[in-house]
């Protein structure tokens, strides 16, 4: 596909070289497209997600502590994306969330609170956005605890989007009538 920004193409690869802002536009499209609501997670959903969830068994990678079990990176993926959803899932059964291409985060870049929080936002403004997972250049950075930020309009080869389906709103219902 010629609108394809991605470096390696193909239809089971991840898009990948789109800017924050690129994915903005392409879920405008979407949205309008499908009638439905998608969006970019926040970084403590992306996080959360990553992490297994509230069946988590405290992984350091999104489904093994073995990143050759989960992840497409520096060391196996030969400076390429693969196929998607070829590694083992995590414990939501997600795949490629510590490796094959970084994902954006809707958030800000900030640093984070020492107390506790629940589904804690980002800043509401910086210099900075922040993608989490891993690429497939990189080993260090596919950890699920691992940051790291760019600017929103910078193109980056290895960040692509993974994309949250917010329930749709419920049509109001039909108002009973009653004959007077």
């Amino acid at each position: 596909n010629s609108n394809n920004p991605s470096t390696h193409t193909g239809n089971d690869l991840p898009v990948h070289n789109v800017s924050w802002d690129d994915c903005q536009l392409f879920i405008e499209k979407l949205n309008l497209m499908t009638g439905l609501n998608f969006r970019m997670p926040t970084e403590a959903e992306w996080e959360y997600a990553a992490r297994g969830g509230v069946k988590s068994r405290g992984y350091k990678y999104a489904g093994s502590d073995n990143i050759d079990e989960v992840a497409w990176y520096k060391e196996n993926a030969a400076g390429k994306p693969h196929t998607f959803a070829t590694k083992q899932p995590n414990e939501l059964g997600i795949y490629d969330m510590s490796g094959n291409v970084f994902e954006w985060c809707y958030d800000w870049y900030g640093l984070y609170s020492v107390e506790a929080q629940v589904d804690p936002q980002g800043p509401e403004s910086g210099p900075y956005r922040v993608f989490r997972g891993g690429g497939w250049k990189h080993v260090s950075s596919s950890r699920v605890a691992y940051r790291r930020t760019t600017g929103a309009n910078l193109d980056q080869t290895s960040i692509g989007i993974r994309l949250v389906l917010d329930e749709r709103p419920m049509p109001p219902s039909t108002p009973e009538y009653v004959d007077l």
